[in-house]
């Protein structure tokens, strides 16, 4: 998890502020981190998690001081949508894109086919979160998150991700010390959250195991089946860039104002090299990146990408990648 991105899959996190690392915890001041995981464990026998599983996943587990640095230590989102964008959607991603994109083609294709999602959005996220499998974080997950879930600052949360990552290695999807992603918990190339593959990670190859971390099918699959089964339409792009005049009312930016494209076009609203909007009966909202940033008309899918990150710089990057892998 990169520290400029704020992640939400499907509702990940936004951890942000600075508080200080000396003060003690509620949690840690109410009892003591052996006392507080043998209750843990206690609760997870109840929920149905294996003896061994609990054995394998808390061996030698100690809380992380270097996580709750990393917890408390965020900054406030501060890059301008600029910068973002040139960290995220540079030469040597979209290149990198293509030749992973034709790589894949067959494999990519048959997936599209069967989930709805055009390959170029499901090799643009793979590429944006953990730059095509590169970077896909350096913690242990299980004791990562048994770090936050005592600390008590977001304990209610964490704790659900603890109880969801114990539950996958329950099933056998990857041993407790091979599930490795970031400091909050995000896994694999995808980077899921522990509730996340629970709901969505597919085992496409049938080999009993939905393994993000090192399969590319079923990191493609998985990434596929959480866009279809979020509202995904695969005969939409996300949106585009746009002209618009500056007599538009202000009123009409944002999410919650949906028109027609021809409104938008008959608003004076054009693409942002000045051609005409699609002439297709589809509903619209516009976006602007950020004050007196670029302007965007975003389709459905644009909100379906949010649902994967809430951050509109993501998203708005996310679509703009998927375009120029694909050649648009």
């Amino acid at each position: 998890m990169r520290p400029w991105v704020h992640r939400v899959v499907p509702a990940l996190l936004t951890l942000a502020g600075i508080v200080n690392l000396g003060a003690a915890s509620t949690r840690a001041a109410e009892t003591d981190f052996a006392t507080w995981l043998a209750g843990l464990r206690t609760e997870a026998l109840g929920r149905g998690i294996s003896q061994s599983t609990l054995d394998q996943s808390f061996a030698n587990v100690a809380p992380i001081p270097r996580v709750l640095e990393l917890d408390r230590a965020q900054p406030e989102f501060t890059l301008t949508y600029a910068k973002y964008f040139a960290r995220v959607v540079n030469d040597q991603r979209v290149l990198r894109g293509r030749e992973l994109l034709k790589t894949h083609k067959t494999l990519l294709a048959e997936i599209g086919q069967k989930y709805g999602v055009q390959p170029r959005f499901i090799v643009a996220l793979w590429g944006i979160e953990t730059d095509f499998g590169r970077i896909t974080g350096g913690f242990n997950v299980i004791p990562a998150l048994a770090t936050l879930a005592y600390d008590g600052r977001r304990s209610n949360f964490f704790r659900g991700e603890l109880f969801a990552a114990l539950a996958i290695v329950d099933k056998g999807h990857i041993a407790a010390r091979d599930m490795r992603g970031s400091w909050a918990g995000a896994m694999g190339q995808p980077q899921f959250m522990p509730s996340t593959f629970l709901g969505f990670a597919v085992d496409y190859n049938g080999d009993g195991r939905a393994d993000i971390w090192t399969t590319p099918v079923d990191v493609f699959a998985s990434a596929a089946n959480y866009l279809a089964k979020s509202g995904w339409r695969d005969d939409l792009t996300w949106g585009r860039a746009v002209q618009v005049p500056a007599a538009v009312d202000r009123a009409n930016y944002g999410l919650g104002v949906s028109k027609p494209l021809a409104e938008w076009q008959a608003m004076g609203v054009s693409r942002r090299e000045g051609g005409p909007l699609p002439a297709r009966p589809i509903n619209a909202s516009l976006v602007e990146a950020e004050a007196n940033g670029p302007t965007f008309l975003v389709y459905d899918n644009y909100r379906v990408i949010m649902k994967w990150n809430r951050s509109t710089f993501f998203a708005l990057s996310a679509g703009q990648l998927a375009d120029r892998i694909g050649g648009e």
